[in-house]
């Protein structure tokens, strides 16, 4: 009975990141993926070509330049004025659409790896249990702080909650340095009166 090659693991990752990338590229809902296919136009070198083609054109034609042609929006141009206001607002609308999909798939890979490295942290930790009992049966005596610390279980609860407040207290101090009217707290109004913290 013949078994089965040995799956390469390379290959079965490669497997799964493509089939990751895949899958949320594949649950996107159509105004996604026409708000996609547009961005991949608009953010080409050729659209931009094309632009640069067009007011041209647009400047030459309503400038006079062509003999037989009259203007149809002379200086200011305010019909292209509003033509690229317009376009302006729909390509903002459409590069928005595009990147809270792609902020979705970004939160997502990192809660994955997120749910990874804990399930990683967790078989290091029972590893080194492991090779503190084999070192306790073979006999060495000698202590090892820096063991004792590396066998203690993350908690994350507590990192989750040290970070909240690092980031709460970046927002505050923020706020603290820049008031309403401009002036850094601590320093002295033109009146002579101090700003109070």
């Amino acid at each position: 009975m013949s078994q089965n090659p040995p799956v390469d693991k390379i290959s079965r990752r490669r497997r799964i990141i493509r089939s990751f990338e895949g899958k949320a590229l594949g649950n996107r809902n159509f105004t996604e993926q026409i708000a996609d296919q547009f961005t991949g136009t608009f953010g080409s070198f050729s659209f931009a070509v094309l632009h640069i083609y067009w007011f041209v054109l647009w400047v030459v034609i309503n400038d006079g330049f062509i003999p037989g042609v009259s203007p149809f929006d002379p200086f200011p141009y305010g019909l292209l004025t509003m033509i690229v206001s317009l376009e302006a607002i729909f390509l903002s609308i459409f590069v928005l659409l595009s990147q809270n999909r792609a902020g979705q798939v970004a939160s997502l890979r990192e809660e994955l790896h997120l749910q990874v490295d804990l399930i990683a942290e967790e078989e290091i930790t029972k590893v080194l249990e492991l090779l503190s009992e084999i070192r306790n049966k073979v006999g060495i005596k000698r202590e090892d702080p820096e063991l004792e610390r590396m066998l203690a279980r993350i908690d994350t609860s507590y990192i989750e909650s040290s970070l909240q407040r690092q980031i709460d207290a970046g927002a505050t101090s923020l706020l603290r340095v820049i008031t309403p009217t401009g002036l850094h707290l601590g320093e002295n109004k033109p009146n002579g009166s101090v700003v109070k913290k």
